[in-house]
């Protein structure tokens, strides 16, 4: 396991998230992850720190407002958020770690325009 240090696009936000050395990234299509272009790295709670920026997240819910989307108040970037599929867990989008290591990773893909129907496969991950 090795720690990752990323951030928002302004840097206000940063954080520091412990891997597995071959942790797959999802890669989701369902309305949100599509938008954002999220790539998920999930990690259980003690693999996740929050350097710098608690005030300066806001949190977007809807649904079943289990999901909580946090990005940054002034540039807008969802570095990392709770996902519905994991609540007690972290979302991290791979694509604002500082390093490109994720580049070379494996990616699964999940059908999240399906999401009850396949949210068992994710949840096993």
């Amino acid at each position: 396991m090795k720690s990752y240090d990323g951030s928002c696009h302004c840097g206000q936000v940063r954080f520091r998230v412990r891997l597995e050395d071959d942790q797959e990234i999802v890669d989701c299509n369902c309305s949100m992850c599509t938008k954002k272009g999220i790539l998920h790295f999930i990690v259980p709670e003690d693999r996740f720190e929050l350097l710098q920026g608690e005030n300066a997240l806001a949190i977007y819910a809807f649904g079943t407002h289990v999901a909580k989307h946090m990005f940054c108040k002034t540039c807008g970037i969802h570095a990392f958020y709770r996902p519905r599929s994991h609540p007690d867990q972290w979302d991290v989008n791979a694509r604002c770690l500082d390093d490109d290591f994720w580049k070379s990773r494996r990616v699964v893909r999940f059908d999240g325009q399906n999401w009850e129907d396949n949210v068992g496969k994710i949840r096993e991950a």
